[in-house]
């Protein structure tokens, strides 16, 4: 199998960076002769722990978000019903994902990537702090902030790991998983500290201990920050331009704050009813107003090349299969969190009651944290993804690597297997029974499995496939993906005690093994089209 049609062409685009006189492409060229990090750029490191707190504050959070809604008042939570947690907690990681797109905007034209990271980090970390304020209204101006925040952080360090390798780097696919394998590493260890203290101390302790976590990647960050020196710059022409663009996001401002305050208004009046369910039915029109905006913007413009034109065609793929891959595997923090809740067996032998953090079950039964669940599919990441990467070299190297939609393919039946594996949980869960914790381990497993195949890789294709010019608006054109598949997740987990748990669990496993059917027939058609528009050939079938 060839390298991939998209070498030559990203040659070129660094080429362009370094004759417009931006850093990117130059700290790349420094990139490619560094190793000092298992391989990889020095940079490479800095990024790896930034980004390994900043997941340890999401995660930490997030193990105990739908847990924290459906507890009962008296047990300190919201006392929310399941359907009305459940489309929260998707409105909230669907919103968490969406200001990627302003976010890498304004990183673009505004900030940097690297300053961006700095702020939105900062406004993470006292978010986190005010949900720690046991008061319902605090809750949610810390899930705000905490959205702001991010939107600022997540594309920009992504970003900025693209920039440390040239695009033509044989070794790039496996810094993106070794750099996915940092998230994993702070998301392995948020559920199990977070719902720790949750469990023993109380739940906005949980909320605090990921401000922490957020805090101290924050300090990493500004401390070694000569290991980035020269990445995440503005270019000149956005320089040239930074008035301009503060005048356009001003404008922005205004209309959002237009808009929240028109549905409001409406809201108040009475038109629109101040439900979960009606401020998900805005919002779904919202997204899909803005999904189809933004494409039918990117697709009208004519100053593409036929390359790029090609390019943005297969980002658009990828962001379908994105979208559909999050909308399953996000079941994690909501309807697999709940079945390990309340159909999963905790309870660990007496010999066992010595380890710190466990949970007082009914009947003094020391446990499992539900929480903790949250930290398998973490923990498979993180000791699996040096094979991978490994597997990707390997590849690379005797050009048979499969291209970014059969990677796709793959990951997204593997993720539909884990669910295959629920629909016999969830029989031998019928008449309230409670089951064995393997079936989610083993779910947990699979669904790493294809994680690791789609999820770094389609980070990695974004940043070779994006025009130079959008970089960063790119980047959150991958994360919108995930903010209509968080969003969806939502949606489809409202219905968890509204099925039958094994038809709930069939349904998720075949919208994903069909979508990764799908792609399988469509990677070959495509591929050959990439690669006719870049040389005005086709490659051999393989």
């Amino acid at each position: 199998m060839s390298k991939g049609p998209d070498a030559e062409a990203s040659s070129d685009l660094a080429a362009q960076e370094i004759a417009a006189g931006g850093g990117t492409a130059a700290v790349g060229a420094i990139g490619a002769n560094d190793t000092r990090f298992f391989g990889h750029p020095l940079g490479l490191s800095n990024l790896f722990f930034t980004e390994l707190f900043e997941r340890f504050s999401y995660y930490g959070m997030r193990a105990l978000l739908v847990l924290f809604m459906t507890a009962e008042t008296v047990e300190g939570g919201l006392g929310y019903d399941v359907a009305k947690s459940t489309l929260i907690y998707g409105l909230y990681t669907s919103l968490v994902y969406l200001v990627n797109l302003p976010g890498g905007w304004i990183a673009d034209r505004l900030l940097g990537q690297r300053r961006s990271v700095l702020v939105g980090g900062s406004i993470i970390a006292i978010g986190h702090y005010t949900m720690a304020i046991p008061q319902t209204l605090f809750f949610y101006i810390g899930l705000g902030l905490i959205v702001l925040g991010t939107g600022l952080l997540k594309p920009n360090i992504s970003v900025m790991v693209g920039q440390l390798y040239p695009a033509e780097d044989a070794r790039r696919d496996a810094g993106f998983t070794l750099f996915y394998m940092g998230i994993n590493m702070g998301a392995f260890a948020a559920p199990l500290v977070c719902g720790a203290l949750a469990v023993n101390y109380g739940w906005h302790y949980g909320f605090a201990a990921a401000g922490v976590g957020m805090t101290v990647g924050m300090i990493v960050y500004v401390l070694f920050g000569k290991q980035i020196a020269g990445l995440g710059q503005l270019t000149p022409e956005a320089e040239a331009t930074k008035s301009a663009a503060s005048s356009s996001l001003v404008k922005g401002l205004v209309g959002v704050l237009v808009l929240v305050g028109a549905i409001y208004g409406l809201m108040a009046a009475g038109v629109i009813a101040s439900t979960a369910e009606a401020i998900s039915g805005v919002y779904t029109v919202v997204l899909l107003v803005i999904v189809g905006g933004l494409f039918g913007w990117l697709f009208t413009r004519d100053y593409w090349t036929d390359l790029e034109r090609k390019k943005l065609y297969l980002i658009g793929l990828l962001f379908l299969g994105a979208a559909v891959f999050w909308a399953a595997f996000e079941q994690a923090g909501s309807s697999l969190n709940l079945f390990a809740e309340q159909s999963t067996n905790r309870a660990l032998p007496g010999w066992l009651s010595w380890i710190p953090g466990l949970e007082t079950l009914a009947g003094g039964v020391r446990g499992v944290p539900t929480a903790w669940f949250q930290s398998a599919n973490a923990f498979f990441i993180f000791t699996i993804a040096p094979i991978v990467a490994a597997i990707w070299v390997t590849l690379g190297r005797r050009n048979a690597d499969p291209s970014s939609p059969t990677k796709f393919g793959i990951g997204l039946i593997l993720l539909g297997l884990g669910f295959v594996v629920m629909v016999g949980a969830g029989i031998a869960a019928g008449g309230g029974a409670q089951v064995s914790p393997w079936w989610l381990v083993l779910t947990y497993l699979l669904h790493t499995l294809g994680e690791l195949t789609l999820s770094p890789v389609g980070l990695s294709a974004m940043t070779k496939l994006a025009p130079a010019r959008v970089s960063s608006l790119m980047m959150g054109v991958w994360f919108l993906g995930a903010s209509v598949g968080n969003f969806a997740a939502g949606f489809i987990a409202s219905f968890y005690e509204r099925m039958e748990l094994p038809s709930f669990m069939g349904l998720v496993a075949a919208i994903a093994i069909i979508a990764g059917v799908l792609f399988f027939f469509i990677a070959g058609p495509f591929k050959r089209m990439m690669a006719k528009a870049e040389t005005g050939s086709v490659p051999a079938s393989h």
